[in-house]
């Protein structure tokens, strides 16, 4: 079995998809670093290095048996054995995983470009090793919260955060089934659509607004989002998390 060793990690937890575990570069200070002092090392197919990236579902058990106590994080000098801990590369993606000791990728990580770079050279003249799943992966169904990686394609990390907080903000305005509301919505948007947005149904106003804005992030996604959550404490926490206190 092939190792790495001293390799800094960045969890991101519970996360079901990959562009939601961040690379090295949108890494941020206040982001909690830690140290694997030795981690195995697999390479699989893509097809389980996709699922592994995009999914929260359960891994394959060989896989699991395979990395069963190989791992140990090392902090203030104390060395602890972690239960399934692994990093996973198809060739071309590479994935720090830690299931917490559950069947599931709980915890995801890039690595930082040096141990990257080694883990290419590591696995280079290395076949995929083969694990049987109990279930067929399915193909993976995207929704408004969990949106489709192509709406989230060439944004920033903080723009992938806001666009989620602005599609949960979409999905409660839908839940409410509040025509008026929906319509009032719609025509901040589009206001140059305001007549023909009075003539239409909940549905067909909700399926207006959403394919209008879905794609890209602009100044006018930023000021609507913020309009959106004004008044629900926690949408107004997760806001200010990425953009400061809201300027009243």
């Amino acid at each position: 079995m092939l190792y790495l060793h001293d390799v800094w990690v960045n969890w991101f937890e519970g996360e079901e998809n990959g562009y939601n575990v961040c690379h090295f570069h949108e890494w941020r200070k206040d982001d909690v670093i830690e140290l694997l002092d030795q981690v195995p090392l697999l390479k699989v197919d893509s097809l389980l290095f996709h699922y592994i990236e995009n999914d929260l579902s359960e891994l394959p058990k060989a896989l699991l048996d395979e990395v069963y106590h190989k791992a140990y994080l090392r902090k203030n000098h104390e060395r602890t054995q972690l239960e399934y801990c692994f990093v996973a590369t198809d060739g071309t993606g590479i994935l720090a995983v830690d299931t917490i000791g559950y069947n599931i990728p709980i915890r995801k990580s890039r690595l930082i470009p040096r141990q990257e770079q080694l883990v290419y050279e590591m696995t280079e003249m290395h076949e995929p090793q083969s694990f049987s799943f109990a279930a067929k992966p399915r193909a993976k169904e995207y929704h408004i919260l969990s949106p489709n990686p192509e709406l989230m394609n060439g944004l920033t990390r903080k723009e992938r955060q806001l666009k989620q907080l602005l599609f949960m903000g979409l999905d409660q305005l839908y839940s409410s089934k509040n025509t008026a509301q929906m319509r009032y919505w719609y025509t901040e948007w589009s206001p140059n659509l305001y007549h023909e947005i009075q003539e239409m149904s909940f549905e067909e106003i909700w399926t207006g607004l959403f394919e209008d804005m879905k794609h890209g992030w602009s100044e006018k996604h930023l000021y609507f989002c913020e309009n959106l959550i004004k008044g629900q404490p926690f949408f107004e926490k997760l806001w200010e998390v990425e953009n400061g206190p809201r300027v009243n």
